[in-house]
């Protein structure tokens, strides 16, 4: 039953997306939100939220992409029944296939969408098949246009422009937190680029990654660190970002661009850490936030 309603979405969604602008409903924003989750569990308060940011409880569908996972198909069913528990049905898959020509009805859709959601699994792996090519510039188009974009734990992670892979540099044998604090350690690619101004990290609390985050901003300084719990999700607007869900949010920064170094362990002085609760905001840049 459930993939009968997601092929009949996947239709609806590309008719849709295929109505000359003029008849289309202006965006819900005069610019995009970024939803960023950082995995685990979404409450259903989260769902309702990320639904009313991008306003389509009554119009509108979702576009899915599942990329990041080795089980792509399964991962459109399963990120599809937080909406349907919630009365969505208008739901479009989207598998981009790597080395494959994006099919055109697709693209236009997801550059149509109000609501792109980028589920888990491996970032790097999502990354491979979508940049600097035709999908990642639907995505960049749908959210200068207005679009909410969302994702969960590897979907969260390729948001930022300087996108943690997980890889250790020194140790290549994949470990889930990193145990050290050391130079040249941390690899960091090429994300999407929606947020230019942090570095995101997920899952944090839960598998203490604190270490790879200290890491970025010794190196880094320039961009804020910012982990996400399970569960819990930032919605960033501009330089504002609102905690949503149960846990808490990380903040680590480096205003000195302080950098100590012995052999390969690295030190620094002055750092910051800031914990964030659900309902509370923070400026990303620590530029003055005003009142929307």
């Amino acid at each position: 039953m459930k993939t009968h309603i997601l092929v009949l979405a996947i239709v609806l969604a590309t008719l849709w997306a295929c109505q000359p602008a003029a008849e289309r409903t202006e965006a819900h924003h005069p610019e995009g939100s970024l939803f960023i989750i950082g995995g685990g569990s979404r409450p259903a308060e989260m769902v309702e939220r990320m639904i009313d940011e991008a306003g389509i409880w009554d119009e509108g569908y979702v576009a899915i992409l599942p990329m990041s996972s080795s089980e792509p198909d399964s991962a459109i069913i399963w990120a599809s029944e937080q909406f349907l528990e919630q009365g969505i049905s208008r739901i479009a898959g989207f598998n981009f296939l790597p080395d494959e020509e994006p099919r055109q009805e697709w693209v236009d859709s997801l550059r149509q969408a109000p609501l792109i959601y980028i589920s888990g699994g491996d970032q790097n792996r999502f990354m491979d098949i979508v940049y600097d090519g035709p999908v990642m510039e639907a995505i960049h188009e749908a959210y200068a246009g207005g679009a909410v974009i969302a994702g969960t734990s590897a979907g969260a992670a390729v948001m930022s422009e300087k996108m943690i892979t997980g890889d250790e540099l020194r140790y290549p044998e994949y470990r889930p937190t990193f145990p050290v604090i050391e130079s040249e350690n941390l690899e960091l690619a090429e994300g999407l680029g929606l947020l230019t101004t942090a570095v995101i990290d997920q899952h944090f609390v839960w598998r203490s990654r604190h270490n790879r985050l200290i890491t970025s901003v010794l190196e880094h300084p320039e961009l804020p660190g910012i982990g996400i719990d399970e569960s819990t999700a930032i919605l960033v607007n501009g330089n504002e970002a609102e905690v949503i869900g149960i846990a808490q949010v990380l903040v680590y920064r480096n205003p000195d661009a302080s950098k100590t170094q012995y052999e390969h362990k690295l030190g620094g002085r002055n750092l910051q850490l800031d914990i964030f609760l659900p309902g509370e905001r923070f400026a990303i840049s620590q530029q003055p936030i005003t009142d929307r």
